[in-house]
């Protein structure tokens, strides 16, 4: 059976023949403490021969029990899958989260998974995964069921920085409060941004400072503000440094939504219609309000001065 990239049910995986090393989680961001439990599937499954894949779920659990408040992502479940497939799991089941599946009973949780997909072999969680209804599963639990099953159950150990864990929720925070520097270090990569370059007022063209602008909202949000970072085209190799505004450009469009403007330090050929991917390295400075244009000017030559000394 040829497996397919991703699927969004059980089903589709019932007649694989290869035994499926399976890991489970939201896994958000696929941060460091994440990528200790997916590698640890993809190895054991290029080990035996057998087939990766990564049980995650879409939308967010959030969405069901707190929708008055749900849990604001950190990348959306193409990015997510695209970026697992670069890890190298052969398949993603993107399960829709709803009722039925959160009211499976923890200690029937195991077997309905082995039912629905018989080649089943080995699954793979962190230490402090929940599963089940009300969340009444934990490893121990998929231990005891997996033995009955004949199902191995690996679980990995949360990874710590500075003495703390490694979670999305942490990662969350840090976005909001413009820590790129510390998010960079938690994901274990830099933070991306990605989409298309739309045409603009071309304000910046004007004074001197032409942007790429990107009309880009995650629904977790980085503090608005003035950011190092560098930017290529997205099939490109050769990445470029520039200073960019994440906001709301309240100096000349206090009403416009969020854009990402990227100004490029030493020019750069890219243009309206081309994607882009931009890579965020450091805060410089909250977005502020100027009171002219000449202002505006004078900031924006400081912050390229800043930009310059934290590349050098």
């Amino acid at each position: 059976m040829k497996v397919p990239p991703a699927v969004d049910h059980f089903e589709a995986l019932a007649d694989l023949k290869d035994q499926l090393h399976l890991a489970i989680g939201v896994f958000d961001g696929i941060h460091l403490g994440h990528k200790a439990v997916i590698e640890s599937a993809v190895f054991s499954a290029r080990r035996s021969g057998g087939i990766s894949g990564v049980l995650t779920f879409h939308p967010h659990p959030s969405q069901l029990f707190r929708p008055e408040n749900p849990t604001q992502l950190i990348m959306p479940i193409a990015t997510k899958t695209a970026m697992l497939h670069k890890i190298g799991v052969d398949c993603v089941i993107q399960k829709r989260f709803d009722r039925a599946f959160a009211e499976i009973p923890a200690d029937g949780f195991l077997g309905h998974l082995k039912g629905a997909i018989p080649a089943l072999k080995s699954i793979y969680v962190g230490e402090n995964f929940r599963f089940g209804q009300k969340r009444a599963g934990d490893v121990a639990l998929l231990v005891e069921t997996g033995r009955t099953l004949g199902i191995a159950v690996f679980s990995a150990q949360r990874i710590k920085h500075n003495g703390e864990p490694i979670s999305s929720t942490r990662i969350r925070g840090e976005i909001e409060a413009g820590n790129i520097d510390c998010v960079n270090d938690l994901l274990g990569y830099n933070y991306t941004a990605r989409g298309a370059v739309v045409g603009g007022a071309k304000l910046g063209r004007t004074i001197g400072f032409p942007t790429l602008n990107l009309p880009w909202e995650p629904e977790c949000r980085p503090r608005f503000g003035v950011y190092l970072v560098r930017v290529r085209g997205a099939n490109a190799d050769a990445w470029q440094s520039a200073v960019a505004n994440y906001g709301v450009k309240p100096t000349v469009a206090p009403d416009h939504p969020p854009v990402l403007e990227i100004h490029a330090l030493d020019g750069t050929d890219l243009d309206r219609g081309d994607t882009i991917e931009v890579e965020w390295l450091h805060f410089i400075r909250p977005e502020q309000k100027f009171d002219s244009i000449d202002a505006l000017k004078a900031q924006i030559t400081k912050d390229r001065i800043t930009a310059r000394t934290s590349v050098a």
